[in-house]
């Protein structure tokens, strides 16, 4: 008999608050402005609505986004973003 290690996601079984939808686990790059510039914060687990894309944070990604964007983490790297005018 094999063992079959099964991975759960934070947002299993959980559902939308506004439409009863399923919530998955998604990546996604967020970007804020602190300070005047502006910060990226890549590769965050969110949980998303299949149905209406609501977007749900744990509290403990809350957490480590609020540090990212203060600066209290470590930078991995810095990246020159073109800006156009409208």
């Amino acid at each position: 008999m094999t063992m079959e290690k099964k991975f759960m996601s934070f947002w299993d079984g959980e559902t939308c608050e506004y439409c009863n939808g399923v919530i998955i686990e998604k990546r996604v790059t967020l970007h804020r402005k602190s300070n005047g510039n502006y910060v990226l914060v890549e590769n965050v687990p969110i949980g998303v609505c299949t149905e209406c894309g609501t977007r749900y944070y744990a509290a403990n990604v809350l957490k480590m986004i609020e540090e990212s964007v203060r600066g209290k983490r470590q930078v991995e790297r810095e990246v020159i973003v073109p800006v156009y005018a409208f």
